[in-house]
């Protein structure tokens, strides 16, 4: 038994030994508070009285800060390392090393500028050329649209940060206009057969904001009968073909072309 003990105290004593076991203690323990960090830094991001979005590259610029910072000690307490000397050499080729990371560059400064000045959040629905879609997520490079068509669009930071778009409302108005022929039954009782049905299917599709839900108004009487249109806001802008295309089969038996 004393031999096995012996035999592990020559094994520590050796200098790489130590050095070995340091750095990966240094390591887990840089894993460890970074994690913490990334972990305390969402659930404050998601608070309710946070006044700042929460975008990933406030978390990913955190946990790269702690990294740095660890990979500092390390090189110093394992590999005797002068970080101060090291950084200072890097001056002489900043700026080779800054044109070289120059997009990396642009795109984060982008994505620091959409989430400190409030630009865009995670949520919003914008509108960016041809794509048109709720913001998941602005990262240290590029930021990502979920669209209803196209999936996923992912746009860098630089360039949405220098390119104009829309910032559109949480609903949207949905209008589909109506024809009918006069029958024995009233406006009024028309109506309410109209909006009844034209409610069900809008609802079928997603949530309707305005109230009253539906409303019918006729604009017109023709000599066979009578026009329209009805009118409803929705909760989802993205929605509001699916909802229209659902509401004029519903009302089809109703009206006339």
């Amino acid at each position: 038994m004393s031999d096995i003990f012996n035999m592990i105290q020559e094994i520590l004593a050796k200098p790489w030994v130590r050095t070995l076991i340091w750095f990966v203690i240094l390591v887990l323990a840089t894993k460890i508070l970074a994690n913490l960090v990334a972990k305390l830094l969402r659930h404050m991001l998601r608070s309710e009285e946070n006044p700042l979005p929460s975008s990933s590259i406030i978390v990913n610029i955190a946990r790269g800060t702690v990294w740095a910072l660890g990979a500092s000690v390390i090189l110093d307490t394992c590999f005797n390392v002068n970080v101060s000397a090291f950084i200072a050499a890097l001056g002489v080729g900043g700026i080779a090393l800054s044109l070289g990371f120059q997009d990396t560059l642009s795109n984060l400064i982008g994505g620091l500028q959409l989430t400190f000045m409030r630009v865009v959040v995670p949520g919003d629905l914008i509108e960016v050329g041809n794509a048109k879609g709720r913001v998941h997520d602005v990262g240290w490079r590029h930021t990502t649209i979920d669209t209803a068509t196209d999936g996923t669009v992912i746009i860098p930071n630089s360039v949405l940060s220098k390119t104009s778009f829309s910032k559109l409302s949480d609903d949207a108005a949905v209008s589909v206009p109506i024809a009918g022929t006069f029958a024995d039954e009233t406006l009024d009782t028309y109506a309410k057969s109209i909006e009844g049905s034209a409610q069900k299917a809008a609802e079928s599709i997603c949530a309707i904001t305005s109230n009253p839900k539906v409303q019918v108004r006729f604009t017109e009487i023709t000599e066979s009968g009578f026009k329209g249109q009805i009118d409803l806001r929705v909760a989802d802008p993205q929605a509001v073909s699916a909802v229209t295309d659902s509401i004029v089969r519903a009302v089809a038996p109703f009206t006339r072309a």
